[in-house]
């Protein structure tokens, strides 16, 4: 891992100086990727991060270079999130990191310790290895900034840009014109315009110049870090790299005028805060950024004086987008031969396939540039000799070298979910099966009956809530047992090695009500919309049908979402929402109330009778956020064995990395719901709008 992330820094850092650029920036614990999680507390994590710093220092590209590095490093037994700064064959600083993000998806302070010594430096003592390449014995490690002839530069880590006083605040104060931020920040549907705002204004009422870097790709978890490098000067935005690629290096550069920031600074009142600050210890290096004064009229044409459009994808892009990066991160890394996804004519798994189509959409653009990393992966992937000359130039050729869908039907599937199933498959140009699994579950009820000597019944023909329950179960786990099936053996059937990854393909909401079996065919290898949302994900698909040209999928948006897992009669037809007893849009509102805004049942009444009190009693807003509660509490312990998925939403349920939550409850919470009672009967009743429009309403709020 390391030697190929070593070769992307100094193919970095030769695209830099082939663009003029005197000063390079990288993305957070670069050399040994974000994602080693555990790792970082292995002694051989650090030393091998030396080993490749050595590499690096020693090499050409770095000649005539200032890099700004990132690793973690061992200082006094203490582990730290550090920058390396670095100029030709000498490192000048060791600059740890302060502030470290530990919620939601961060963990750092399980491997990291902050800094807590601002302003002060102390000597580290390199190993023999960099005194080796540099002559240096020690270096100064802490919070400093570095002095260049011509100006000074300062060191920002990730989460210190998001916290209340930012290191660049005293920095810029004492004189410091360049800001560097070394990122790890992770995609979320709608997260870029915080993030860009935030770094506008870093600079917009200080003053100066923020190189903003940031990972991008899958770096081995369920995280996909979204890239957008930028380049800010006193407010404004001059800079920006894409959000979503499959490059493997992508680099983003501007020429700015120093003078530009001492001019937007020529600020009485920030000039009296300034005389006041406390210094840094500065770390001098004899070498200039600029070139002194222009030799030419181009050199001033490269300067950038204009505003630069920012880019923000639409959420339905986003989805497009960002998990298909992942995904092609995840086929490549693990070198498996493609994905496999149980294709139900159901929305869920239409959504999954098509995000799979947006990645071969993705290949074959990058081939059809002379991608030659992304074409050499897909030769592979594709089962091609590496001697091979195939192109994956065809979006639809590539699918159906290494995309499978299957559809499994049963007595109680219908022949519209089959025909949309085979229809988009054929549409995207994926591997298509289609087969009746009567016979097993056939097989299965009769094993049951001949040892127990009673034979289980659904409720449709007479059984239980008990025993129709069992029969919809079984089917949806046989399901996950064909699947690996097929996945393991389809590449063989078509005469190819290796095997398939199973996609699973269940929403956020339906995880978060628990409306899936255990074990079903929502288990999987990986998820990439298990942190989406039902609502989003009607979205996508409306975008997909005119934006990749599939007319089918206009059928998935206008079909019931249902199961299938119950008989169709002639007075019932069985429905997901009906089933989990409340809407899509109603479990995305409970979602981020209950995740983003820290809510528990009875603050969630509360805020829900003052949105909803227009079209829904109190007591009407009582039941639903009991129920809601209540199906949470109950089915909680599915989220411990759920499918790892592409994060991409706040109220993500997952528990094995993001949402830290119990798994056993005392589902009827029965505190909270007596006092949700009590409060309910005492409000008025304010709701004026007819039941037929309550929905419509929900819809809207």
């Amino acid at each position: 891992m390391v030697f190929g992330l070593r070769k992307r820094i100094l193919e970095s850092i030769r695209i830099a100086k082939s663009r003029g650029a005197t000063m390079r920036v990288g993305p957070e614990l670069e050399i040994t990727g974000y994602g080693c999680l555990d790792h970082f507390l292995e002694g051989d994590t650090c030393l091998h991060s030396w080993e490749v710093l050595a590499k690096i220092l020693d090499s050409e590209e770095v000649k005539g270079m200032l890099c700004d590095i990132g690793m973690p490093v061992v200082h006094k037994n203490v582990i730290y999130n550090c920058r390396i700064i670095i100029y030709g064959r000498r490192v000048l600083l060791i600059r740890p990191k302060m502030w470290l993000a530990n919620n939601g998806n961060y963990r750092e302070m399980r491997y990291f310790t902050p800094w807590m010594k601002h302003r002060q430096t102390e000597d580290h003592y390199l190993p023999r290895i960099i005194h080796a390449v540099t002559g240096q014995t020690k270096v100064p490690f802490g919070d400093a900034v570095v002095s260049t002839v011509d100006t000074c530069i300062g060191v920002e880590l990730c989460e210190e840009l998001f916290t209340p006083a930012s290191p660049h605040i005293d920095m810029g104060l004492d004189g410091v014109e360049i800001f560097t931020n070394s990122s790890g920040s992770h995609h979320e549907l709608r997260k870029l315009y915080t993030r860009v705002e935030l770094i506008k204004e870093a600079t917009l009422k200080l003053g100066g110049i923020y190189l903003y870097a940031n990972q991008q790709g899958c770096d081995g978890d369920r995280l996909y870090y979204d890239g957008c490098a930028m380049i800010a000067c006193n407010g404004k935005i001059v800079a920006q790299g894409s959000q979503f690629s499959l490059n493997d290096v992508e680099v983003v550069t501007a020429t700015l005028d120093l003078e530009d920031v001492r001019a937007h600074r020529a600020v009485i009142s920030r000039n009296m805060q300034a005389a006041s600050a406390e210094r840094y210890q500065r770390i001098e290096v004899d070498f200039a950024l600029s070139g002194g004064k222009f030799d030419s009229v181009r050199d001033l044409e490269d300067v950038v004086l204009n505003d630069f459009p920012i880019h923000y994808h639409r959420p339905e892009e986003e989805i497009a987008l960002g998990p298909a990066c992942w995904l092609w991160d995840y086929l490549r890394r693990s070198r498996t031969q493609g994905y496999f996804v149980p294709l139900s004519g159901g929305i869920d798994s239409c959504a999954t396939s098509v995000i799979v189509f947006s990645m071969c959409r993705l290949v074959a653009e990058a081939a059809q540039r002379g991608d030659k990393q992304v074409i050499e992966d897909a030769r592979r992937i594709a089962g091609e000799p590496e001697d091979s000359s195939y192109m994956p130039n065809d979006a639809r050729e590539f699918c159906n070298r290494i995309f499978h869908t299957c559809y499994m039907g049963t007595e109680n599937s219908s022949e519209e979910t089959r025909g949309r199933a085979k229809a988009l498959a054929q549409a995207i140009g994926s591997y298509h099966t289609d087969l009746n699994m009567d016979t097993v579950v056939t097989a299965v009820r009769n094993l049951f009956a001949f040892v127990t000597g009673v034979k289980p019944k659904f409720r449709a023909h007479g059984g239980t809530a008990a025993e129709n329950l069992a029969l919809q179960n079984i089917q949806a786990r046989l399901r996950m047992v064909i699947a690996y099936l097929f996945a393991q053996l389809l590449p063989w059937v078509r005469g190819r090695s290796g095997g398939l990854l199973v996609l699973g393909s269940a929403n956020v909401d339906e995880s978060l009500r628990g409306y899936l079996t255990k074990y079903d065919c929502s288990s999987a290898d990986i998820n990439p919309i298990g942190a989406i949302s039902k609502t989003d994900l009607k979205k996508f698909i409306a975008w997909a049908e005119t934006s990749f040209d599939l007319p089918i999928l206009k059928t998935f948006l206008d079909a019931v979402p249902t199961a299938e897992l119950e008989p169709i009669t002639e007075t019932y037809v069985q429905a997901d929402e009906a089933d989990m007893g409340m809407t899509y849009d109603e479990l995305s509102v409970f979602g981020r109330l209950r995740k983003v805004d820290k809510c528990g049942p009875y603050s969630m009444f509360t805020k829900l009778v003052h949105e909803w009190g227009s079209f829904l009693s109190p007591l009407q807003v009582a039941e639903k956020v009991k129920h809601f509660f209540f199906e949470y509490a109950r089915n909680r312990h599915k989220m411990t064995t759920l499918t790892p998925s592409y994060h991409a939403e706040q109220y993500s349920p997952d528990d094995n990395r993001f949402d830290l939550r119990p798994f056993l409850y005392p589902a009827r919470f029965p505190w909270q719901f007596k006092k949700i009672d009590q409060v309910a009967a005492t409000l008025p009743d304010r709701s004026t709008v007819k039941p037929a429009e309550a929905k419509a309403r929900m819809e809207e709020a």
